[in-house]
């Protein structure tokens, strides 16, 4: 692509350096000179088709060698003049031909004031606007305007040229219906229409066209039936009718034209038809009649077409064997008949053929074969249903049905390129480079069937890449390409729905101004049979090209294999930038599940963990039943260590409740709260007031931080500072948010941990707080910050405590802590204080090392901040 820009650059270097030669031996020679009126005319249409050297035309341009060259296959420039007038001495200007120039400009209507012209070749520019009708006035034999952006019609006025010999008006944006007066060109042979956007049908008028050799049409939207005038044109040689909008059958008149050396036909709509008549073609070339709705058999005199290189019959409803005199195709490149209904056995001679030929999906039967790929012969889903299933290699067999037990619930290929990792997820490499008629399986996981020669350039490759990076994943910088039908499968799925993602980037053509730009791709994509994408244009989905482009479907896989097909059907252009360029191009496929995954074999491990679970519940909970109705043991050595604890604490059977409270009698309801009904019951020996709840399945909290010490929680102070924070939000959202608070009822007939704190705080020694079981790993500060601040929180004045979000943020050290200020009565000192002075005395005594070791420097005070 960035070769023609080159290219380009080199041509106006060269122009430049012969024009400087010209300018010496200009006054040597007896000049053939170009009027001067037409000189100006020249200038003009060389100026608004913005060729760049415009300027430079001058009388001598006939005899100026600057403007005839030729650089690679795709630039020329040649300027023909007639000199016969004046004695040789005046020049006419016969022949304009500049092509791959890019020029941007438009195709000037001044070029009908050349009135000599014969023959204008403007192939593979930039021009755009629409068709001056003032060409009608030349004497034009030949006009050629492939590979522009030249739109509306075609206008009627070409059909009064009755020298035009030659139009070819291809890969452009032309619209509107043929003009009947096209039909008036008597001496036409060439009309090449290919690639526009026409409508309506092939006017009658075209039947006097009697002199065509060479008629195509594909990828417009012509519709009707194929006319029976075509029979008329007894003198064509070609004939291209490829992915129209029109119907069949195809008219038995074909069979006048004994001449054809290419046929082309695809893609009808309409009903079924038998196969045309065909006989007597034999200096057939290349014979396509794709998907046109043939049934019966394939005619044995197709053999006799000995110059036959192309046979594609594929897509259609064909039945019968194939004919054995297809053997005697001695010239065969390529045997497409993919997709009918044939049956028998494959012959002999096709697996031993070194050509390119695919009998995918038909319904052969008793072949000797024993794999999908023999050399170049692709035989995917090629057996008939009723094959025996133990003798048919799976990928021979209809739907590919798994080997073996499905496995695989998702799929990455990096297609037509290398094995990647893209966020963790592993792209397979797709790296073969056989197209024609390839089957290829990636250990049974995931495969590819590739069918179809490129038109005009059976050379083309299969696979590209991008002559610049793609932004994006880097899987958009390479892609699978196929001319005709593109088939990729995931094997041995498990059953279910699943995402399919289908990844694109237009990277074949160019993203400048130039001609390389102007190709339209257009596909179709069918996923599981169903059609998905009709006439899919990557470039104009993504807006641009170069650009990276997915689109997402839910898809249920019923059996093992998923089956995404990218089909052409001759739409868009197939010239730009080169003859060969169209087609299904794809960049890769993700498929992942929309279920939850259970890859296990025989019992899911699901299943065997649910019924092993399962059992072990039902054990469980009948053990449970009998030790509740007092049948097991086991209780005694809980209760005896909560007793140990010196905790009033035990158990109740259910029985027992229900028996208390006479079955939950709604008499016996005393109330209902956040947790549930609240009910009195009477136990036959209770004799105290209890309070009974739920069965705590992890024990009490005074268990688990009192409790024996295999019992109790491994909480070291990180775990402990989260617990505060947790409750601390957990309170600012019951107080700030669910308003009440409780009232301060000093009980004094009880000793609490909170008098316990004063005292330590009054001496100093609130770090005497911490439970010694986390010996020196714990944060002093923190450790002190919190002290201080529950102190602060459980102030007896509740106008003194902080609201819970200022909690929040000292524990979290936003906030300072404002240490509390205790006042005591000096007179009358409660007896609680002096309790646990002696307690806290004890415990220095008592544990004076770890007191000793534990204790840092405090930057505490009675009424200040906590640092």
């Amino acid at each position: 692509m960035g070769f023609v820009c080159s290219v380009f650059k080199m041509v106006s270097v060269l122009f430049l350096g012969v024009l400087a030669l010209d300018c010496f031996t200009e006054f040597g020679s007896s000049a053939q000179l170009l009027p001067e009126s037409e000189v100006r005319t020249l200038r003009t249409v060389f100026s608004k088709m913005q060729h760049p050297n415009a300027g430079t035309v001058s009388r001598t341009l006939c005899s100026d060698s600057s403007w005839n060259f030729t650089i690679a296959t795709v630039v020329e420039s040649g300027i023909v003049c007639n000199c016969s007038d004046g004695n040789n001495t005046i020049c006419h200007v016969t022949q304009i031909l500049i092509k791959g120039h890019n020029l941007t400009g438009i195709l000037p209507s001044e070029l009908g004031n050349l009135t000599h012209l014969e023959v204008i070749d403007l192939t593979r520019n930039y021009l755009n606007g629409s068709i001056p009708s003032s060409l009608s006035q030349l004497p034009l034999t030949s006009l050629s305007l492939l590979g522009n952006r030249l739109s509306g019609p075609i206008p009627g006025e070409i059909g009064d040229i009755t020298t035009l010999e030659g139009l070819v008006l291809e890969d452009n944006l032309l619209s509107g219906s043929l003009p009947s007066n096209l039909g008036n060109l008597g001496r036409l042979s060439r009309l090449l229409l290919s690639s526009n956007n026409f409508t309506g049908r092939i006017p009658e008028s075209f039947s006097n066209l009697k002199n065509l050799t060479d008629f195509r049409i594909d990828g417009s939207s012509l519709s009707g039936r194929i006319p029976d005038f075509i029979g008329n044109w007894t003198t064509l040689t070609r004939l291209d009718m490829q992915g129209t909008s029109m119907e069949g059958p195809i008219p038995s008149t074909i069979s006048e034209l004994k001449n054809l050396t290419n046929l082309r036909i695809t893609d009808l709509s309409g009903g079924s038809s038998a196969f045309p008549n065909l006989d007597g073609m034999k200096d057939m070339k290349e014979l396509v009649l794709r998907n046109c709705l043939l049934t019966g058999s394939i005619p044995s005199y197709i053999g006799e077409m000995t110059s036959l290189k192309t046979l594609d019959l594929s897509f259609n409803r064909l039945s019968g064997q194939i004919p054995q005199t297809l053997q005697g195709l001695k010239k065969i490149d390529y045997l497409f008949l993919t997709n009918n209904s044939l049956t028998g056995p494959v012959p002999g001679w096709v697996l031993g053929s070194d050509n390119n030929i695919d009998l995918s999906y038909n319904n052969f039967t008793s072949s000797s074969q024993t794999s999908c790929q023999q050399a170049r012969v692709n035989l995917v889903s090629s057996s008939s249903s009723s094959a025996d299933s133990n003798s048919v290699s799976w990928c021979l067999r209809k739907d590919l049905p798994c080997p073996r037990k499905p496995t695989h619930h998702s799929l990455f290929i990096n297609c037509g390129g290398e094995h990647m990792d893209i966020n963790g997820n592993e792209f397979e490499e797709d790296l073969s480079t056989i197209g024609p008629s390839n089957f290829f399986s990636s250990a049974n996981k995931w495969a590819y069937s590739s069918t179809g020669v490129y038109l005009g350039n059976d050379g083309a490759h299969y696979t590209a890449r991008a002559s610049s990076a793609v932004p994006g994943p880097a899987f958009y910088n390479s892609a699978r390409l196929a001319p005709q039908s593109l088939k990729y499968y995931g094997l041995c799925l498990l059953r279910g729905n699943y995402n399919v993602t289908l990844h694109f980037a237009e990277i074949m053509y160019s993203d400048k101004e130039t001609f390389e730009s102007l190709g339209r791709r257009l596909f179709d994509v069918s996923i599981q049979g169903k059609v998905v994408l009709e006439d899919f244009n990557i470039m104009e989905e993504a807006g641009g090209v170069g650009k990276g482009i997915f689109k997402e479907f839910n898809v249920d896989v019923n059996g093992s294999t998923l089956e995404i097909h990218l089909y052409w059907r001759g739409k868009g252009t197939t010239a730009i930038p080169d003859r060969g360029v169209y087609g299904p191009l794809i960049s890769a496929i993700t498929v992942t599940p929309n279920f939850k995954v259970d890859t296990g074999e025989g019992l899911s491990a699901g299943l065997i963990a649910g019924i092993v679970i399962g059992s072990c519940v039902i054990l469980i909970l009948l053990l449970i039943i009998l030790r509740l109705m007092g049948y097991l043991g086991g209780k005694h050595d809980e209760i005896s260590e909560l007793h140990g604890l010196e905790l009033q604490t035990g158990y109740f059977s259910l029985r027992q409740i229900k028996a208390a409270t006479n079955n939950f009698d709604s008499a016996n309801k005393i109330g209902e709260g956040g947790f549930g009904p609240v009910y009195k019951g009477v136990l036959p020996d209770g004799n105290q007031l209890l309070l009974i709840y739920e069965y705590l399945e992890n024990n009490s909290l005074a268990r688990a931080l009192f409790g024996r010490e295999e019992c109790r929680l491994k909480l070291d102070w990180s775990t402990r500072k989260k617990i505060c924070l947790a409750i601390a939000r957990g309170l600012a959202y019951l107080h700030e948010d669910g308003k009440s608070n409780t009232n301060y009822k000093p009980k004094e007939e009880f000793v609490f941990l909170l008098d316990w704190a004063y005292v330590q705080q009054e001496q100093g020694n609130l770090l005497e707080l911490v439970d010694p079981s986390l010996g020196s790993e714990y944060s002093k500060e923190e450790a002190l910050r919190l002290l201080n601040l529950a102190l602060v929180c459980t102030n007896p004045s509740p106008t003194l405590r902080p609201s819970m979000s200022s909690v929040v943020s000292m524990i979290e050290g936003k906030a300072p802590v404002q240490a509390p200020l205790i006042k005591r009565r000096d007179s009358d000192q409660d007896a609680r204080f002096k309790a646990f002075e002696m307690l806290s005395h004890d415990s220095q005594t008592n544990f004076s090392t770890f007191s000793h070791d534990s204790q840092a420097p405090r930057s505490t005070s009675m009424d200040g901040t906590l640092d």
